[in-house]
């Protein structure tokens, strides 16, 4: 007949070991990028491998799931928002057309920004990057810019750029 003492120390034992599984599942989601430059070409690198001996300016990014429904960006998808960073331009005037924009990102699976115009000074900046009057949804992926939504555009845009066509996963938005 086990005691209460007895079940008090199996139990003292029990609780390092599940703390030790739950900080490995933990790590377990978690993911590397390295960014570093090749000392043969002189040329940017971004891997999920590490880089070799001699590499310069090595940067290691490690990102992990907050929660269990939120994973890690797809490596590709990763590589292309740090190279082509998207941002949705509206106001919140916009309608059907941003929306239609938003949707068109979240079903790529594209991670975006989504600046919301609401002073003339931001109307204007916008209309200085793209050389003419902005219309809204405008996106810039990159340095490129397109006015107006236009699916195919977008999508042509989009897919230069090295994002996937289908969504791997939803997109997180942030806010202005």
């Amino acid at each position: 007949m086990r005691t209460s003492r007895t079940r008090d120390r199996s139990r003292i034992r029990l609780a390092p070991a599940l703390l030790g599984l739950l900080l490995a599942s933990a790590g377990a989601t978690a993911e590397t990028t390295y960014r570093w430059v090749d000392p043969n070409t002189g040329g940017t690198v971004i891997s999920d491998m590490p880089p070799p001996p001699g590499a310069r300016n090595v940067s290691r990014y490690t990102t992990s799931g907050s929660s269990a429904d939120e994973r890690p960006l797809p490596y590709s998808v990763r590589q292309a928002s740090e190279k082509f960073p998207v941002v949705l331009y509206v106001d919140e005037r916009c309608g059907t057309h941003c929306q239609e924009a938003r949707e068109l990102l979240k079903q790529r699976g594209v991670p975006f920004t989504e600046k919301i115009l609401r002073s003339e000074e931001e109307a204007a900046e916008l209309t200085r990057l793209l050389g003419r009057e902005a219309d809204l949804p405008s996106v810039s992926v990159g340095r490129q810019y397109l006015r107006g939504f236009d699916a195919a555009g977008w999508n042509s845009l989009l897919d230069a750029a090295g994002y996937p066509g289908r969504a791997s996963r939803p997109a997180a938005t942030r806010g202005p």
